[in-house]
């Protein structure tokens, strides 16, 4: 009988999810909207919807098979616990809600899908994690035992895997690189409420608040200067890097020197074999991996220099997420 696991992928607009076998050929897949489910009391809707809509589709398949278990990937999403915890665009209070206890904002979600799919694993982990775990199963980091995992959407997500082995910490929260302090002094403000963290310059929005910084202080003319900031989004700096545009390349340079400093401390930890950058800003191509080549070799530490590759992922263009998730079971599946 062939064997499947659902790999979901929570997100703060959509929550996908599909039927995923071990090569990573996904049978079936779907969505259920996440933001139809914005405030802390719509959390239990949510789950109904989520898996009477994953029984639906196992109900779809034309052919027996046999779930062997459920990945999930979420933000602040707690390995060890199975729960989300305080997640920044998920299940918010209510403008006019009392007690705003954020400690409130636990939700045991692999214990309340237990009760949809009983006797059937569910792990959980974040999002970064999740799409590093994907690596190892279905990507360009197989057969390696050390490497980082960047990913680079509207924040920087990542994932350190040491002796073939993800690192989540004591309270599986591990791996924050995005929340590292690059600039203490003047330094931007992260959503996270601390200033000068690392996503606040490398990652999508980041790149933007670059660009518009970099527009105030340069004189070069650029195609940029006639999009509005809402209107504006980060494809559009690859867009016209490509075209030579000096603002983009500038943009580029500083968000590559950025990332290959923090990675030259970075690696000085775990001694990966290979760096992955994934994710919208990734698909910029060399306009971001040789500037952060560069700069990581420039700051490196002797004994690591031209050592650790920087590569991209192996599983963009394919539903990355889903498969990043179903390979929380495959991994153990393995193991």
């Amino acid at each position: 009988m062939k064997k499947l696991v659902f790999g979901v992928d929570i997100g703060g607009t959509n929550t996908a999810f599909g039927l995923v076998d071990e090569a990573g050929d996904i049978y079936a897949e779907s969505v259920v909207p996440t933001k139809k489910f914005l405030y802390f009391d719509d959390y239990p809707a949510f789950v109904v919807e989520l898996c009477e809509s994953m029984r639906r589709l196992m109900d779809s398949l034309s052919f027996e098979f046999n779930l062997l278990g459920i990945g999930i990937g979420a933000p602040n999403g707690n390995f060890h616990k199975g729960t989300i915890e305080q997640p920044a665009n998920l299940w918010k209070f209510k403008p006019d809600e009392p007690n705003k206890d954020e400690s409130r904002r636990l939700f045991n979600l692999t214990a309340d899908m237990g009760k949809y799919f009983p006797s059937i694993p569910i792990l959980l982990t974040n999002d970064a994690n999740a799409a590093t775990i994907g690596e190892m199963v279905y990507g360009n980091a197989k057969g390696m035992k050390d490497f980082i995992m960047i990913t680079l959407g509207t924040g920087l997500g990542s994932g350190f895997v040491a002796n073939g082995e993800m690192i989540y910490g004591h309270d599986g929260f591990a791996g924050e690189f995005g929340h590292t302090t690059v600039e203490k002094h003047n330094g931007r403000k992260c959503g996270c409420g601390r200033t000068g963290c690392l996503e606040t310059y490398v990652s999508a929005t980041g790149i933007k608040r670059t660009v518009f910084e970099l527009m105030s202080k340069m004189t070069e003319p650029s195609e940029m200067r006639d999009i509005s900031y809402n209107d504006f989004d980060a494809s559009m700096v690859s867009a016209a890097a490509a075209k030579g545009d000096p603002i983009a390349l500038e943009a580029f340079r500083f968000t590559g020197e950025m990332l290959g400093r923090a990675l030259a401390d970075a690696v000085v930890i775990t001694s990966p074999e290979a760096v992955f950058l994934f994710g919208g800003l990734a698909k910029a191509g060399k306009f971001l991996f040789e500037p952060t080549k560069w700069y990581m070799e420039e700051n490196m530490l002797a004994v690591f220099k031209n050592k650790v590759k920087i590569l991209p992922s192996g599983i963009e263009g394919k539903n990355a997420a889903i498969l990043g998730s179903a390979a929380l079971i495959w991994q153990t599946q393995k193991a």
